[in-house]
C-alpha cells in the first residue's frame, strides 16, 4: 500500500501536495483542509480513526492504490484536536492559503501551526487549574539542566540539579505535558512515564546557538541580567525548548520577555516519592479528589488556582518571605476583607492566558470581553485594597494598575456578549466605527432603501408603473414600461432593453449598487481589521498587563488562604530559626474533611534532644495519618498558609522524605521490596539533620529477620548518624528497644481498645510503646472469614507457647552469644538469610548463635529479645585487654590457648 512518503508523479496533483506537506511533518497527524473538513490520509487516517472513533473510508485511488481517509468537520475540530493532544500526539494544521478563484491546480496550502501537548494556548485544549508545561532537559554525566515554558502564560524558568534523584523529583513536581531530551539521553527510567516525550537531535542543544536565540528572544545583549550565566546545561536546554516552541507555533512568541532562575535551595525539597505519597495535587490513582489542593483551593480565578498549586509543590525556606505572606493573610482576615476581595476577583477572567493569546494574535472575542470586564472591576478592587494594612498587599496593589484608556476602548468597541469567533462578525459595537456602521446599514437595510427609492422616483417622475429591481446578471435597475420610457429623466442611463420595458441605472443607484453588493464582505473585512487593531493596542501594553495578572494571582491565593483559615479553623504557624518542630492538636487537613465524626488531634514535639519517634500501634490505628499530617503541616507552613493545628512552631526544614505504602515497578523489573529499599537508600544518602523523614513499615517486604535487621539499622542510622527529624512507624516491637540505646529516640504509640471481641481505634498518640498489634481484630474488620480467624487464633496460641519455651532456653544460653552490638548482629542476620539445602534449593533460616561446642546448636533468638544489649563474654573482655604488638610469638601462642580455655 502506498504511504505518505511516496512522492511519485503517479499521484494526483492534490495528493502530491499532501505528500510534500506530510514529508515535512512525519511525526504529526496532518489535518489537511478541504472545504469544510479537515481530512487525514494513510496511516494518519488509521490512527485518527482509532483515537477518535470516527469512520475510516477510502478516497478513490492515487498511484494505483486506494487512499485510506478519515475526516472531521472544520467547525468541530477543537474537540477532536484536544482528544488527540491529550493522548500525547501532535497535530499539524494545514490550511488553504491560496485563492480558489485564481488558483491553477490545487489551492495552495501550508501548515500554519503545529499543536503539541506542551504548546497549547487555546482555552478548549487546556486544563483550567493546571499549568501546561513544555520542558527540556540536557545533561552531562549526572548533572542536569532543566528549562520549562508555559506558552499559555509566558512563564519561562531554568534551573540545574546535580543528581538523577533530583531530576526525578523536579519532573514529578513539574508534571510536563511535553518533554524534550536529546537522542543521546541515557536515563530512560527517569522519563519512562511521560506521554509527550520528544527526542531531539543533539545539535539542538548547542550552547552558542542557545545563547544567541535566547538573547534575541529576550531582547538583550546577553543573559547576565537574568542571573543564569553559570547555568550552562539549563541554557542549552532553554535554547532547544525555545527553538521547538517557535517552530511549532510559527510565531515569534512576543509575550516571552523574561527568564527566571529557580534555585532548589530556596525551597523545601520534595523528591518524586514524597510528591506522590503526600498527594499534594494528584492522588495515588492519578486524580485530583481528596488531595491537599482539593481541600485548600477555594480561589476565585483559574490563574490563582494554578499559582496555589505551584506554591504547594514548592514550599519556601526563607523565613522573611513566609512571614510576609502570613502577615498578608492576617490582614485579609481582619474585618473579613478577604470576602470583598474574593467577590471582586470572581469577576476577573483568566487574563494570564488571555494575554498570551493576545500576544500570539489568537485571542477570541470572548477573551477580549473578559479583559474588558476585568478592567472595569479594577477600580473597585483598588478601593478595597487601600483599606488593608499589609505591606505585601500594598505592593500587589501597585502592580495591579488601573487601565482607564483600555477600559474605555474595549467598552466602546466590544458588544456585551460577543460570539465565540470573529469569522462571522457581530463583535464590534454599533457607533464605534462610522464606516462599519454604514456598511452594516447598507447590508441590513438594502431592501428598505430600494422601497424608498422606488417611491421617491415614482413621485418625482410621475410614472406610476416605475419599479426598482435587481437581478444577478445586471445588478440593480429602474424599470419603466416601453409606453412611458420616453418620460425617463435625462440622468437615467439605459442599462437593458426588454420587449415591453426599458431598464435604467442612475448615479445614485450605481453608487448604492457598488456599496450594497459588497457591503457584507466589506463589513466583515472592516470588522476584522478593527478587531486586529484592538489586539495590537492591547499588545502594546503586554508587559504591565502580565505583571497585573501575576499580582492578581498572588492576591487571589492570599485571600484564599484567609478564607481557608477562617473556614477550616487553621492557625498561623510560628516560623523560627530555632531547630525543632512543635505541633499542638495537629490535624490532617484532608482526612478531617472526609470524616463525619470529629477528627482526633494529636501533638508532636521534636528538637535537638528528641529527633526520632518510634511509632507503634495497630493497623488502621492512625499511624500513617499522623505522620502525613505532620508533613502537610510543615509543607503548608512553607507556603505562607495557616495550618490545621492549635499551635505550630516550625524550625528550619530543608527536605521532606517519605517511605510509605507498598508498590512495585513491573515495567522497571523492580519488586515491592526493591522499590522500598531504593526509596530507603535515597533517604539515607540525602537526608540531613534539618530534614523531616517519614518511614512506614520498613523491611516488611522480606523475611522477618531480614526485615527487622534492616529496619533497626536504618532507624539507628537516621537517629545516630544523620540526626534527621524522623517519624518511624513499625510493627516490629523489637524496635521499641532503640530508645534504650539512643538518647534522641522516643517511643510513642496510637491507642486502641478491645470490646466484645472487636476493636475500637482511639487514634490518640501517647508516649511509650504499644502493648499489642491487634492484627486478628483488624483482619476480622476487613471481612476475613470466621473460620480463618479461628484457625489464626489457634496458631497464635501455639506460637506464643513455643516462644515461651524458646525464651527460657535463650536465657540459659544467653551468656554464650557473642554478638557485641545490634549492628553486628544485623549484618550477621542478613549474611545468613539463606542457606543451601541438600537438594540445592535455598530456604530462609534463622540466624545461628555461636555455641560452646562445634556440634551444639545455640537456641534461636526470639524477636522479642533480638536486639537486647548483652553483657560481654569473658573472651571479649580478655581480647579487649590484649595488646598484640607487645607480645612475643611464644606469648601470643599462650594467649591463644588461654582464650580457647575461656570459651569452653
Amino acid at each position: 500500500m502506498a504511504n505518505s512518503k511516496d512522492k511519485t508523479p503517479q499521484h494526483t496533483p492534490m495528493m502530491q501536495q499532501y505528500h510534500r506537506l506530510k514529508a515535512e511533518h512525519p511525526n504529526e497527524l496532518v489535518f489537511y483542509r478541504m472545504g469544510d473538513f479537515y481530512e487525514l490520509f494513510y496511516d494518519d487516517a488509521k490512527k485518527a480513526s482509532e483515537l477518535l472513533d470516527i469512520t475510516l473510508t477510502a478516497r478513490g485511488q492515487s498511484a494505483g492504490q486506494p487512499i485510506p481517509m478519515s475526516g472531521i468537520p472544520y467547525h468541530a475540530a477543537e474537540g477532536y484536536i484536544a482528544r488527540i493532544v491529550k493522548a500525547g500526539i501532535s497535530v499539524a494544521i494545514c490550511e488553504q492559503v491560496g485563492d480558489p478563484a485564481t488558483s491553477k491546480g490545487p489551492v495552495e496550502r501550508k501548515v500554519v501551526r503545529v499543536v503539541t501537548p506542551g504548546t497549547l494556548t487555546d482555552e478548549a485544549f487546556l486544563e483550567e487549574k493546571k499549568d501546561n508545561l513544555l520542558t527540556a532537559v540536557h545533561f552531562i554525566e549526572d548533572s542536569f539542566g532543566i528549562a520549562t515554558l508555559d506558552i499559555s502564560c509566558g512563564r519561562f524558568n531554568v534551573l540545574e540539579v546535580d543528581s538523577l534523584e533530583a531530576l526525578q523529583g523536579e519532573l514529578q513536581r513539574l508534571q510536563p505535558a511535553e518533554l524534550l531530551v536529546s537522542e543521546e539521553f541515557p536515563y530512560s527510567e527517569a522519563i519512562a512515564n511521560i506521554k509527550g516525550l520528544r527526542r531531539q537531535p543533539p545539535w539542538n542543544f548547542e550552547m552558542e546557538t542557545a545563547q544567541r536565540i535566547l538573547a534575541k528572544q529576550l531582547q538583550t545583549k546577553d543573559l547576565t541580567g537574568f542571573g543564569c550565566d553559570d547555568l550552562t546545561l539549563a541554557i542549552q536546554a532553554a535554547g532547544c525548548l525555545l527553538q521547538y516552541a517557535r517552530e511549532t507555533q510559527r510565531n515569534s512568541l512576543p509575550h516571552i520577555r523574561q527568564l527566571n532562575r529557580e534555585r532548589r535551595e530556596e525551597s523545601v525539597i520534595l523528591d518524586a516519592t514524597t510528591h506522590r505519597n503526600l498527594e499534594i495535587d494528584t492522588n495515588i490513582m492519578g486524580g485530583h479528589l481528596h488531595t491537599l489542593a482539593w481541600v485548600m483551593d477555594k480561589t476565585s480565578t483559574a490563574m490563582g488556582s494554578r499559582l496555589l498549586r505551584r506554591w504547594l509543590n514548592r514550599p519556601l525556606r526563607d523565613q522573611q518571605q513566609i512571614n510576609g505572606r502570613q502577615d498578608a493573610v492576617k490582614a485579609l482576615l481582619n474585618e473579613y476583607y478577604y470576602e470583598n476581595v474574593q467577590d471582586q476577583l470572581k469577576k476577573i477572567g483568566d487574563i494570564e492566558r488571555i494575554l498570551s493569546r493576545v500576544a500570539l494574535g489568537s485571542a477570541r472575542p470572548r477573551d477580549i470581553a473578559r479583559l474588558r470586564d476585568t478592567f472595569a472591576i479594577l477600580p473597585d478592587l483598588q478601593a478595597t485594597l487601600s483599606d488593608i494594612d499589609s505591606y505585601q498587599v500594598r505592593q500587589l496593589s501597585k502592580e495591579i494598575r488601573e487601565y482607564p484608556d483600555l477600559a474605555d476602548l474595549l467598552s466602546r468597541a466590544i458588544i456585551d456578549n460577543p460570539p465565540v469567533i470573529i469569522r462571522d462578525g457581530g463583535v464590534i459595537k454599533e457607533g464605534y466605527d462610522e464606516e462599519l456602521d454604514e456598511l452594516r446599514s447598507l447590508s441590513e437595510n438594502a431592501g428598505q432603501f430600494l422601497v424608498d427609492l422606488e417611491s421617491r422616483e415614482r413621485e418625482r417622475t410621475g410614472i406610476a408603473t416605475l419599479k426598482v429591481g435587481y437581478n444577478r446578471v445586471h445588478g440593480y435597475f429602474i424599470e419603466i414600461s416601453r409606453t412611458h420610457s420616453d418620460q425617463a429623466p435625462t440622468e437615467y442611463i439605459r442599462r437593458q432593453t426588454l420587449k415591453n420595458a426599458e431598464r435604467f441605472i442612475t448615479p445614485e443607484l450605481k453608487e448604492f449598487e457598488d456599496k450594497a453588493l459588497s457591503s457584507k464582505s466589506r463589513a466583515l473585512s472592516r470588522e476584522k481589521a478593527l478587531y486586529e487593531a484592538l489586539i495590537a493596542q492591547l499588545a502594546e501594553q503586554l508587559m504591565p498587563l502580565q505583571i497585573t495578572a501575576q499580582a492578581i494571582s498572588a492576591l487571589d491565593v492570599l485571600a484564599n488562604f484567609a478564607e481557608r483559615a477562617q473556614t477550616l479553623n487553621l492557625a498561623a504557624p510560628e516560623i523560627t530559626a530555632r531547630p525543632g518542630l512543635l505541633i499542638e492538636d495537629g490535624r490532617h487537613p484532608v482526612v478531617e474533611q472526609l470524616l463525619d465524626a470529629p477528627f482526633v488531634p494529636n501533638d508532636l514535639h521534636l528538637d535537638t534532644e528528641r529527633r526520632m519517634l518510634i511509632i507503634t500501634g495497630p493497623n488502621m490505628g492512625g499511624k500513617s495519618t499522623y505522620m502525613r499530617q505532620v508533613a502537610l503541616i510543615v509543607l503548608l507552613s512553607g507556603t505562607g498558609s495557616f495550618v490545621p493545628a492549635n499551635r505550630a512552631v516550625i524550625g528550619p526544614i530543608d527536605r521532606i522524605f517519605t517511605r510509605m505504602g507498598s508498590s512495585d515497578d513491573i515495567a522497571g523489573g523492580r519488586s515491592t521490596f526493591m522499590v522500598e529499599m531504593t526509596e530507603t537508600a535515597n533517604i539515607l544518602h540525602n537526608a540531613t539533620e534539618n530534614s523531616l523523614v517519614l518511614m512506614d513499615e520498613v523491611g516488611r517486604g522480606t523475611s522477618t529477620f531480614d526485615g527487622l535487621s534492616l529496619a533497626w539499622a536504618s532507624a539507628e542510622h537516621l537517629a545516630k548518624s544523620i540526626k534527621a527529624y524522623t517519624l518511624f512507624a513499625t510493627h516490629y516491637f523489637e524496635l521499641t528497644a532503640l530508645p534504650e540505646q539512643l538518647s534522641n529516640a522516643t517511643n510513642v504509640h496510637l491507642t486502641a481498645t478491645e470490646h466484645d471481641d472487636s476493636i475500637v481505634f482511639l487514634h490518640t498518640v501517647h508516649e511509650g510503646p504499644a502493648s499489642q498489634s491487634y492484627g486478628l481484630q483488624v483482619a476480622k474488620l476487613a471481612g476475613v472469614p470466621h473460620s480463618v480467624i479461628q484457625n489464626a487464633r489457634q496458631q497464635l496460641r501455639l506460637l506464643e507457647e513455643s516462644d515461651s519455651k524458646a525464651a527460657a532456653s535463650l536465657v540459659q544460653g544467653a551468656e554464650r552469644v557473642e554478638y557485641s552490638s545490634s549492628t553486628q548482629y544485623s549484618e550477621t542476620l542478613i549474611s545468613k538469610a539463606s542457606i543451601e539445602t541438600e537438594s540445592g534449593a535455598k530456604q530462609q533460616s534463622a540466624p545461628v548463635a555461636v555455641a560452646d561446642h562445634p556440634n551444639q546448636t545455640a537456641p534461636a533468638p526470639l524477636q522479642s529479645d533480638m536486639f537486647a544489649v548483652m553483657e560481654p563474654s569473658p573472651v571479649e573482655i580478655a581480647m579487649r585487654e590484649l595488646d598484640p604488638d607487645s607480645l612475643t610469638p611464644r606469648q601470643a601462642l599462650d594467649e591463644l590457648y588461654r582464650l580457647k580455655s575461656l570459651s569452653s
